[in-house]
């Protein structure tokens, strides 16, 4: 007996587009506005940790000891948070992609403080993961009391979209994301009704991020002239080498986790965590510090500055960071600091090989980066171009970003898919 496949849903009526447009504003707007409050949060906490108490005590800014300091006591502080609060912090953002099961109601006041902490102190790792996480939790919640028949999973995907729209200041980046996701879900349709309401969501995230924080991601940059032949080779040369060391540090993730969670205690292996941020920060100076982005700024600002020593020196150091960061239990996620290591890389291919236009250089180093930590083509190259701001890099990166996807396919994700269990901090529940 033949068997049949079963008929594929019908597609969704413009009506019923319309309809759910209009809870996929409301969250849109509720995840634009839940990361600009976090990130005003821990800005203020930065401010005070990291300028007015060094200056009433009278340290010089930038003074290694007071790094070492600060990064020890945000790992104590995040390790007690994960130790103690209800909800432990939410998932071990190291066990989890860039999209996770919604978490609990109970689990977000704890991962919100963790992930502020993280972002204040320092911390090598961004805002991506446990925000996305937040917002999928809030906007769940919020949609199923107001609108009952719309299915949880959809609400999510709004959600994400929304806050990946919100992260990047635009809604690009979520419709790049979601065409690979959704472009093999079953059910009938246009691709584009597929994408209607996380583009919905996510215009509605980034418009409104932009009138409460108008966030860029673009530097100024030396224009690229056009494609050249050499350009091909040269920038797949940087690409590749970016891509390979950063490599390094996916695969040193999930032993380093085995590592510190062996410890057993977060306030333990937290702090320890801190401790080795501490020294590392205190060799490569604050530019090695946070998610990088405003780091990647000065970077990029000082072009003649760096010498190839130094800037191998910051993105081996960035690199390390984020992997003790990501394996001692911090909250955050990794695509912000891939961002500044590809930067780094990206200089030190200018610096090797001058005769690369500078802004190519930068666009194949974050390329590289970015592709080994995300595992996703399309973010790469949205954030290659977004970071140089120049539409003309588009034609070689996607050349070069070929041979790129074929030294990562085979590789290992920058996720720990067998996490240590330990008592405390039990596998939550994907609702309640």
């Amino acid at each position: 007996m033949t068997e049949t496949t079963p008929p594929a849903p019908p597609a969704p009526s413009p009506r019923q587009l319309l309809l759910l447009a209009i809870p996929a504003l409301l969250v849109g707007v509720l995840s634009a506005g839940v990361l600009w409050a976090l990130d005003e949060v821990a800005e203020v906490i930065e401010h005070a940790l990291w300028h007015a108490a060094p200056e009433a005590l009278g340290i010089s800014d930038g003074s290694r000891w007071w790094i070492f300091a600060i990064l020890t006591l945000t790992g104590a502080a995040v390790g007690l948070v994960v130790w103690k609060l209800p909800g432990h912090g939410g998932r071990d953002s190291a066990t989890t992609e860039l999209v996770a099961d919604p978490l609990p109601l109970s689990a977000l006041p704890s991962l919100a403080l963790a992930v502020i902490l993280t972002l204040a102190g320092g911390v090598s790792l961004g805002p991506e993961n446990p925000i996305i996480a937040i917002n999928a939790a809030l906007s769940i919640a919020l949609v199923v009391r107001l609108a009952p028949r719309v299915p949880p999973a959809l609400v999510m995907a709004m959600a994400t979209a929304a806050t990946i729209g919100a992260l990047f200041g635009t809604p690009v980046a979520a419709a790049l994301i979601f065409t690979g996701v959704v472009a093999g879900t079953p059910g009938g349709g246009a691709l584009w009704d597929k994408l209607f309401l996380p583009l919905v969501a996510a215009g509605a995230g980034s418009i409104t991020m932009v009138m409460l924080d108008q966030p860029s991601f673009a530097f100024s940059l030396p224009a690229y002239g056009g494609p050249r032949a050499i350009d091909l080779v040269t920038g797949a040369l940087i690409a590749a080498g970016s891509l390979a060391i950063t490599l390094v540090g996916v695969v040193a993730l999930p032993p380093l986790h085995t590592f510190f969670h062996r410890l057993r205690n977060p306030l333990v292996y937290a702090t320890f965590g801190g401790i080795l941020l501490g020294l590392l920060g205190a060799v490569g100076g604050e530019i090695t510090l946070f998610k990088g982005l405003h780091q990647t700024g000065e970077l990029l600002a000082h072009l003649d500055d760096w010498s190839v020593g130094a800037l191998v020196v910051f993105g081996l150091i960035k690199l390390a960071a984020l992997v003790v960061a990501a394996a001692s239990g911090f909250r955050g996620g990794r695509i912000f600091p891939a961002v500044f290591i590809g930067v780094a890389f990206g200089l030190l291919g200018h610096q090797l090989l001058p005769d690369v236009p500078v802004a190519l250089a930068v666009a194949c180093g974050v390329l590289g980066a970015v592709l080994a930590v995300a595992r996703d083509g399309w973010v790469s190259l949205f954030v290659a171009v977004a970071i140089t701001g120049q539409v003309t890099l588009l034609p070689v990166l996607c050349i070069v970003i070929l041979p790129a996807w074929l030294l990562v396919s085979r590789a290992p994700e920058m996720v720990v898919e067998h996490p240590v269990k330990e008592r405390w901090n039990r596998a939550l529940p994907a609702r309640g």
